[in-house]
C-alpha cells in the first residue's frame, strides 16, 4: 500500500525520529537520505525543533552534520532568537497547545503546573510559542515529527499524548500509522508493535466519544 505521507514529509520524520533516538552514524545516513530532496529551510525547523524533545547535545551534533553535509549555510539572523518577542511567544503558545491537545489542554496545563510552575511557563512560552508555533513549518508535520521523535526515544507517555496531537492538527489515522512505519527501523524492536496498537487505541477512542 503506498504511503499517504508526501515524500517531504516522510524524510522529515525519519530526520526527527533519528536526530531523538540514533547514533551519529545512523543519524548522518538520515540526513544524508534528505540532502537534495528536501527544502532546506524545512530541515532546520525539525532540527531547531528537535531541541524540545532530544536536547541540545543532539540537536547541535544534527546541525553540524546538516551544515557539512548539505553545504547550505545558517541565516545571518534569525528575529525569533530575540526574547523581545516574549509577550507574544506565550500568546502564540497557548493558541498552539490548545490546538494541539483539545480537550485536554486545560488538564495538561493543571498537570504540569502541579510538577513545578516554571515547567508550565516554558512549555507554553519556549515549547509551543517559541518553537512549535514558528512559521517557517505547519503544525501538522510538526506533530507528526514530534510522533517520530517521541517514538524513537522511546517516550510512550509524551507519544501518547502527540498521536493524539497529529490528530487534533489535521493528520489522518492512516497519516500518523505511515509515520510509524516510516521510523520503524529507528525505533526499537520492542516498542513497535506496542506503538501501532496505541496508536489504534488512540483511534478507537477519539471515535467512541
Amino acid at each position: 500500500m503506498n504511503s499517504p505521507l508526501d515524500a517531504d514529509t516522510r524524510l522529515l520524520v525519519r530526520l526527527s525520529a533519528a536526530i531523538a533516538g540514533a547514533d551519529e552514524q545512523v543519524t548522518r545516513r538520515v540526513i544524508d537520505e534528505v540532502v537534495g530532496a528536501v527544502s532546506p529551510d524545512l530541515v532546520d525547523e525539525v532540527i531547531l525543533q528537535s531541541y524540545l524533545f532530544a536536547g541540545f547535545p543532539r540537536t547541535l551534533n544534527a546541525a553540524r552534520m546538516w551544515r557539512s553535509a548539505s553545504g547550505v549555510s545558517a541565516p545571518p539572523a534569525d528575529d525569533s532568537a530575540s526574547f523581545r518577542h516574549a509577550p507574544e511567544w506565550e500568546t502564540r503558545g497557548e493558541e498552539t497547545c490548545s490546538l494541539v491537545y483539545g480537550e485536554f489542554y486545560a488538564p495538561l496545563r493543571r498537570n504540569v503546573r502541579q510538577l513545578h510552575p516554571a515547567l508550565e511557563g516554558w512549555m507554553i512560552t519556549d515549547g509551543y510559542g517559541k518553537v512549535l508555533g514558528r512559521p517557517g513549518l505547519d503544525l501538522k508535520r510538526r506533530e507528526l515529527c514530534v510522533v517520530a521523535a517521541c517514538a524513537a526515544a522511546g517516550q510512550q507517555r509524551q507519544l501518547h499524548s502527540h498521536l493524539h496531537g497529529a490528530l487534533n492538527c489535521g493528520a489522518s489515522p492512516e497519516d500518523v500509522y505511515a509515520t510509524l512505519d516510516a521510523v520503524s527501523d529507528l525505533v526499537a524492536e520492542a516498542n513497535r508493535g506496542r506503538y501501532k496498537t496505541l496508536l489504534t487505541r488512540v483511534v478507537a477512542n477519539r471515535h467512541v466519544r
